[in-house]
């Protein structure tokens, strides 16, 4: 991944949790996300598919649906660590997670081989990232910090849609922005039940509480992950996930500065 990508997506990384930090959150918060999101980028994900000639085929089902689904349970597991603990605690210790996950489903699913240098950074992003959150000897005691259940919830999701998603882009040759926007859309009809069963006017209580900070998470998430997609294409997984991990030191400092 070039250097100059890799900030602009760990900046967009970042950014968008802090919004979420900032806002109310729930359900309501995140189907009105996905709903945005999926008309922002739906030119796009159209101008993909027509450009590189893409051809649906009825298998590609399966990484979509599977993908929607684990990426609904991200995002309500994240949206109540956020609610319950520090950004930069439930931050740093999920996206940590998530690369230990990921590089090991890389090499026992998906057949990579990642080179001893390789794996030597990413175990220092990864053990710096623990370290980020106080005594990791704490995260599986009693006097863990707040959030950190979910956020050991949140990178377990991050490495399932990370494997099913490298799929999708590398061996299916879904277009990235094509792919996320169809996971987008199928998105909101899972998370839409969930927010009506918890609260009838969920979706109105949100968007008048938190509209500004549902649309700049609309256009924010699905920018940071397109430019993970893509970047997939052509790099091995176990490559990417702790590459992307420089997004902690900004949601620290946020964390910290902005919030504290």
């Amino acid at each position: 991944m070039r250097q100059n990508t890799l900030i602009r997506l760990a900046l967009a990384h970042a950014t968008w949790n802090y919004f979420l930090k900032r806002a109310r959150g729930g359900a309501g918060f995140m189907t009105l996300v996905a709903i945005v999101a999926a008309v922002i980028w739906a030119p796009l994900a159209a101008g993909q598919w027509i450009h590189e000639g893409y051809e649906f085929r009825l298998v590609h089902l399966w990484p979509i649906v599977a993908s929607a689904a684990i990426h609904t349970a991200y995002f309500i597991l994240r949206d109540r660590g956020y609610r319950s603990g520090d950004l930069s605690v439930v931050y740093p210790l999920a996206r940590a997670t998530g690369p230990i996950l990921t590089i090991a489903a890389a090499i026992l699913v998906l057949g990579e081989r990642p080179g001893a240098l390789a794996l030597a950074g990413a175990a220092l992003v990864i053990v710096g990232a623990y370290l980020l959150t106080g005594n990791p000897l704490r995260l599986f005691s009693r006097d863990r910090p707040k959030g950190a259940g979910f956020a050991l919830l949140t990178g377990c999701s991050i490495a399932l849609y990370t494997v099913v998603d490298k799929i999708a882009v590398s061996h299916y040759l879904i277009p990235p922005i094509v792919f996320d926007w169809a996971c987008l859309a199928l998105r909101v009809f899972m998370l839409w039940p969930i927010a009506a069963w918890r609260e009838p006017d969920a979706l109105g209580d949100a968007w008048r509480a938190d509209r500004r900070w549902i649309v700049l998470v609309a256009i924010l998430s699905p920018l940071a992950y397109i430019l993970v997609l893509t970047a997939m294409v052509f790099t091995p997984v176990s490559y990417v996930a702790p590459a992307r991990e420089m997004s902690i030191l900004f949601a620290a400092l946020m964390g910290a500065h902005f919030l504290k």
